[in-house]
């Protein structure tokens, strides 16, 4: 791909609203953070149409609040969209354990350990948003062992809403230890046990849900530093060393 096709791919309103919910899920955007349209045109080098219609994509995975007459924010969600979201999860996550313990998949377990592993070690290495990232692709990839696109769309928005959620109500100071739970949820479905998985998994998730308190974030943000870290500016670091999930 030559450089002119790569600006032309990189300025396109799927790329930007793809960079723009890394920047979220990454924690480097902090729910309410106003998306200054003026600004963003500045950092992606483009007009307010392609802004635009990534900032709309993002409004319908419930990432972003467009609001009349005061502009684009990242979302905020409520305490009962938490847990009408866990309630969600549950539901699809234990039918994922369920599935996989039946033979769905089982086969390529492998390859989940060795993200854990991949997991362990960015939270070792202080490796924040790549902990972030892989916290949450531990479930995804897990529901995508079961052949169900339809099941993996549905749970790859709440994982993405999860994430966000738990950047605003994160408890202050405290791990989930996230890693740790994934390994010993594997470890059940590896021998088969339904019963011991689905309970581990649904001890992970309320306990994640219970460790979300009511703490909103602050919604300044400087979008040029922002996505100037996402192309590789030293200095950077997320808002929160916690992964949600």
């Amino acid at each position: 791909m030559s450089d002119t096709e790569s600006a032309a791919n990189s300025s396109k309103p799927e790329a930007i609203a793809e960079r723009i919910r890394a920047a979220i899920l990454e924690h480097r955007l902090a729910p309410g953070a106003k998306l200054t349209e003026a600004q963003l045109c500045e950092v992606f080098g483009v007009k307010r149409g392609p802004i635009r219609q990534a900032l709309a994509q993002l409004a319908t995975d419930h990432l972003v609040d467009l609001e009349p007459n005061r502009g684009a924010f990242v979302a905020s969600p409520s305490l009962q969209e938490v847990h009408e979201v866990f309630e969600m999860r549950r539901i699809i996550e234990l039918a994922v354990v369920e599935k996989i313990c039946s033979g769905h998949g089982v086969r390529r377990l492998k390859s989940i350990g060795s993200m854990i592993g991949r997991e362990r070690k960015a939270f070792e290495t202080r490796d924040f948003p790549a902990w972030i990232r892989l916290s949450g692709e531990f479930h995804t990839e897990l529901a995508g062992l079961t052949g169900n696109t339809v099941l993996c769309d549905c749970l790859n928005g709440l994982v993405a809403r999860s994430t966000l959620i738990s950047a605003l109500y994160e408890s202050l100071g405290r791990s989930p230890c996230s890693f740790e739970d994934h390994e010993a949820i594997l470890a059940a479905l590896d021998a088969g046990n339904a019963k011991e998985a689905a309970a581990l998994m649904s001890r992970h998730l309320q306990s994640v849900e219970l460790k979300m308190l009511d703490r909103p974030a602050r919604g300044a943000a400087d979008l040029r530093e922002v996505f100037g870290a996402l192309n590789g500016a030293p200095g950077d670091s997320p808002t929160t060393k916690s992964a949600p999930v």
